[in-house]
């Protein structure tokens, strides 16, 4: 009995490894490609937006499924996936971090460079997703292959300053000496998170991108306050900053006005 069922437990797991295209440093990374309406990878092409998730979110978390269905309406494909330690992706939320996360992006990045009917990648992010993308395409800018623009959705450079100040969400540390881990709404942020974050080079990396930007923040966001947007916006040569009244970190009160600024954008850069 223990013998068979132990074989079911390495079954599962020999098959869940099988499951992800993608591996990052903290393992599987799950992902989700949304094609356009009657397109044919063998045979045709077309351009291909990354999605990237905020903090303690996933894939399939507002605004990123709408922007996905959007995008397939006009010609354009997407692949969204899971950070580590989030979704359906491997990975322990204590060893989650910026760089961790920056890295499962680029896994992503370097996968979709070598599929056959991309031709040219763009990144629409959201809150920590957003300082996420915005710094791999820092650190892409001179390569030879680089997103031609970016869609930043209320970018969350505020982790920056709440770990200086030693709070998350409704969590407290001390800053100077954090603990091994804090406790954020039942999940472990770890202190290699927090001892990075309060030296990360966030715009400045972010700057070093020289291509179209489109920031999108609404005025009632009590998670990232809209000045980080604005910040962005002066560190960027070439972005344009859409100020969306009333709505809040999550666009759920004007989603489809959000989600039409971000695609009019995409596909003005991309087709």
């Amino acid at each position: 009995m223990i013998h068979t069922i132990l074989i079911m437990i390495l079954s599962t797991l020999f098959h869940r490894q099988q499951d992800y295209a993608v591996y990052g440093p903290n393992g599987g990374i799950a992902t989700h490609i949304t094609l356009p309406d009657g397109f044919n990878p063998e045979t045709d092409k077309c351009p291909m937006v990354i999605l990237m998730h905020g903090f303690m979110a996933k894939k399939e978390g507002n605004p990123i499924p709408s922007v996905a269905k959007a995008l397939a309406k006009e010609g354009i494909a997407s692949v969204s996936f899971d950070f580590d330690a989030h979704g359906k992706s491997e990975g322990r939320f204590i060893d989650m971090t910026i760089s961790s996360e920056i890295s499962d992006a680029k896994a992503v990045f370097d996968y979709v460079c070598k599929l056959p009917y991309v031709s040219e990648i763009a990144f629409a992010c959201h809150s920590q997703g957003g300082v996420v993308g915005g710094m791999l395409a820092g650190q892409l800018n001179d390569n030879e292959r680089k997103p031609v623009c970016l869609v930043l959705l209320a970018p969350a450079a505020v982790l920056k300053d709440d770990a200086i100040k030693g709070q998350c969400m409704f969590s407290h540390y001390d800053a100077s000496n954090p603990p091994e881990y804090v406790n954020v709404m039942m999940h472990k942020l770890g202190r290699k998170f927090i001892l990075e974050a309060q030296k990360l080079p966030i715009y400045e990396t972010s700057g070093q991108y020289d291509g179209k930007v489109c920031l999108i923040h609404g005025t009632k966001d009590k998670i990232v306050p809209l000045s980080y947007s604005e910040k962005y916006h002066e560190v960027y040569s070439g972005s344009e900053l859409h100020i969306i009244d009333g709505e809040n970190h999550f666009f759920s009160k004007k989603k489809n006005e959000v989600v039409g600024i971000a695609t009019d954008f995409l596909i003005r850069q991309l087709l």
